[in-house]
């Protein structure tokens, strides 16, 4: 069994060399695995299930390819497409996961997450997400109308640039005390995520065994995606 991981793609509007690479990395290569697994932030921006987007389409078209192949697809929200739901899960046949999911890849439990969640030192990202993470809040934002919701998206989306190039990099970075305790809870010692635009390979050491944390790049300028196999994971860049 080979599968396919990858995070961080941002698809939107403004960088259409970025949806290109993903439809043909999903007729090339992604079409002959056995499963694919998206771990979050496959769009810049996703404003509810109800959007007309236009540039959406070839997206949920590629999907809807991998279902059609009988290839099992898994997405798992992130901080930029949170609202994804049942109506996308059901035009393209990804089956959605939840913050945390555990899953054996050849006899070893994998820890999978989007990666915000690790990212504790970051107190106002925290507490916006905890915000838009509520139901009360998101059924109140799904009620607005589309240009309501986009104007609020593109407003909050200027914001978040401007946060960021404040913010000191190793805020933005995960915490090892929350990493090691999120892999202890579960009982694991091998953890994927994405989140952070950071791939690298770190080994560590949890309570006496070896453990590893694989992280996924983003797609701005090439694709980033973890191979995993019978004989182990391999992370690697994909030239644009």
């Amino acid at each position: 069994m080979t599968a396919l991981f990858i995070s961080d793609l941002h698809l939107h509007a403004d960088r259409p060399e970025g949806i290109e690479q993903f439809v043909e990395f999903t007729r090339r290569e992604a079409v002959s695995a056995d499963a694919v697994y998206i771990l979050g932030d496959l769009f810049e921006v996703w404003i509810g299930d109800d959007d007309t987007d236009p540039t959406h389409a070839p997206v949920i078209d590629a999907l809807a390819l991998l279902k059609r192949e009988g290839v099992p697809c898994h997405f798992m929200q992130g901080n930029r497409d949170f609202l994804v739901g049942r109506r996308f899960a059901t035009a393209t046949g990804c089956k959605l996961l939840g913050d945390w999911e555990i899953i054996d890849m050849h006899g070893t439990r994998v820890l999978l997450t989007h990666g915000d969640l690790l990212c504790t030192d970051d107190k106002p990202y925290m507490a916006l997400r905890a915000m838009v993470r509520d139901g009360a809040w998101q059924r109140d934002f799904l009620a607005k109308p589309l240009s309501e919701r986009r104007a609020i998206a593109t407003d909050l989306r200027a914001r978040s640039r401007t946060e960021t190039a404040r913010k000191p990099a190793d805020i933005m970075d995960v915490n090892q005390q929350a990493v090691e305790s999120a892999m202890r809870e579960r009982g694991v010692t091998r953890l994927l995520h994405g989140h952070t635009h950071r791939p690298a390979i770190h080994e560590f050491t949890l309570d006496g065994a070896p453990a590893t944390r694989i992280v996924l790049g983003d797609w701005f300028d090439s694709g980033s995606v973890v191979r995993w196999d019978r004989h182990g994971f391999r992370l690697e860049s994909l030239p644009r």
